[in-house]
């Protein structure tokens, strides 16, 4: 789904398929057939922008296989999908253990990968977010949110597996710049940049002065595998570091100081506005921030988180949002915070609340609850209703449809409901003055 902002530049809006998994190259093209097929059907047939997460198998065999990255590129123009961005968290499916191969035999059922995992329990203890880092750090403060490293102890529990390999690891590297070779031979025939999304450095603790530096040499070398790729293929492709709860960077203040000195031709953020929202960070301000620091916003997350004004009189409505495989860190707006919702609702945090699950962003949830999708709107305001485009990827997120108390039964009502989301933030965006593409127009 392209459209044209009022400078002229090209805007492409798509979503990502993080929420129909699958491991392989032939579950993939499977869950595309399935899922993918279906939301282009409720768009009448419109050219379907998707953002394809590639678990880190797949994409190590894609990397390695001219043919079959080829044969992915056809599918894609025979189906009417065109990709611009890839997401590069999680590394692969929680269902699939480290020790163990995927099960290539059938097509996954959709159980969304989101880059936010299952898990058996969650961290204990609520915790007020950290301090920005200071302003001359390379890396953030030791108290600020960030995960672990290859080496270094730290939690194996589901609800992280999420974080790993994280950027202290040679692995995620590796994975990273696969999708960075991957993407330039996938990109449309008119389109020279591509961009990368990926986690936010680690999981918060344990992070200190070595995690940090490690984190910085690889950063460094994954600039220049990046400025590799462009050589050999002529594509510009960014990796977007992604804000989000209980990380490393929680809010751009801190993505701001974890990045300073990176390449930021070829690094920059990735914007996933349900996080911002958590953060209670100010659209405006957060990107002012950015941009003065020179931090190019190289893709954006359209997202929106569950909100709630008092969270004692909507609890049972807020523990159907509970979930025991996926981390729902909530956010006061008081500044106090739990890495789960569950610890949030047994220590009665003040509210207003804001939870990272990613619930629909063209429906509201029923009162008492609400969503963040007025942040939302004054983010895309930001990025896109002024006389320049603040970015040109854009990308629907909510992973998590197939765990939401009221969730879509089949592949058709689940691809209804992801056309909503696109038709919704189509229409926001031609609020702002853009205009939608249509082949016959290109």
């Amino acid at each position: 789904m392209r459209l044209r902002h009022p400078d002229g530049q090209l805007v492409h809006l798509g979503y990502c398929t993080n929420v129909h998994p699958a491991e392989d190259l032939a579950g993939v093209l499977g869950q595309l057939d399935t899922y993918a097929a279906a939301v282009r059907r409720h768009l009448d047939g419109e050219v379907i922008g998707l953002g394809l997460w590639l678990a880190a198998p797949v994409a190590s065999a894609l990397a390695d296989a001219p043919a079959a990255r080829r044969r992915l590129r056809r599918q894609l123009d025979a189906h009417g999908f065109e990709v611009v961005t890839l997401s590069g968290s999680p590394y692969r499916s929680i269902e699939v253990p480290d020790n163990q191969e995927p099960d290539r035999s059938s097509v996954p059922e959709p159980a969304p990968a989101g880059g936010h995992q299952p898990a058996e329990s969650a961290p204990p203890g609520a915790h007020q977010p950290a301090d920005p880092a200071p302003a001359g750090a390379r890396q953030p403060a030791e108290s600020a949110p960030v995960g672990a490293g290859t080496g270094r102890s730290r939690s194996r529990s589901a609800k992280h597996a999420a974080y790993q390999p994280d950027w202290t690891s040679r692995q995620r590297l590796e994975y990273t710049l696969n999708l960075a070779r991957i993407l330039a031979d996938l990109l449309p025939e008119d389109v020279v940049r591509g961009s990368v999304s990926t986690l936010p450095l680690a999981w918060r603790e344990p992070w200190d002065a070595t995690a940090a530096a490690e984190s910085a040499r690889l950063l460094d070398e994954l600039a220049e595998g990046l400025i590799e790729v462009a050589w050999r293929t002529g594509r510009l492709i960014q990796v977007g570091f992604e804000p989000e709860p209980g990380c490393v960077m929680e809010t751009t203040e801190q993505a701001v100081n974890a990045l300073r000195g990176v390449n930021t031709e070829r690094i920059g953020i990735c914007l996933d506005l349900a996080h911002l929202a958590c953060a209670w960070e100010d659209p405006v301000q957060a990107l002012t921030r950015l941009e003065e620091e020179g931090l190019p916003v190289v893709k954006v997350q359209v997202s929106a988180a569950l909100e709630v004004a008092d969270p004692v009189a909507a609890g049972e409505a807020l523990r159907a949002y509970a979930d025991p495989r996926f981390l729902r860190q909530t956010r006061s707006a008081s500044g106090l915070g739990t890495d789960d919702l569950d610890e949030a609702l047994a220590e009665q945090l003040p509210g207003p609340w804001r939870v990272r699950c990613h619930v629909p962003v063209h429906a509201e949830p029923a009162p008492p609850l609400a969503n963040t999708v007025p942040v939302l709107r004054d983010a895309l305001g930001a990025l896109l209703g002024g006389p320049v485009a603040g970015c040109d990827h854009l990308e629907v997120e909510t992973y998590a449809w197939q765990v939401l108390p009221e969730r879509p039964r089949t592949a058709d009502s689940l691809g209804a409901a992801i056309a909503a989301e696109l038709a919704f933030t189509r229409d926001a965006l031609c609020a702002l003055g853009l205009t939608p593409v249509t082949p016959a127009t290109r």
